[in-house]
């Protein structure tokens, strides 16, 4: 028969070893200058300037190429999918 202790430690030997097997979660990274970049972010808003004027959103596993410069925490490039223009996102939302 099993006793309390034994089923607890049991239990928590079980929870552990979901818990460390669990795959980690994706890492956002800065944006590498011509390379095209996968969203790591829900959501990324394409704007027509740093803080500029919304012109589209990108979803998390599309692509942005990355043409530069960098400027106030955004970067320029070419947003692929449905939006299919240049402009900038915020840099630091790239798996």
């Amino acid at each position: 028969m099993v006793t309390r202790a034994r089923a607890t430690v049991a239990l928590l030997a079980g929870i552990l070893t979901a818990t460390l097997a669990a795959p980690a979660p994706a890492q956002a990274a800065n944006g590498t200058i011509g390379q095209r970049e996968t969203v790591c972010a829900s959501d990324l808003f394409v704007r027509t300037a740093p803080v500029g004027a919304w012109m589209g959103t990108l979803y998390q596993g599309q692509t942005f190429l990355v043409e530069g410069p960098r400027s106030g925490g955004y970067v320029y490039g070419f947003a692929y999918g449905h939006i299919n223009r240049r402009g900038w996102v915020q840099d630091g939302w790239f798996c």
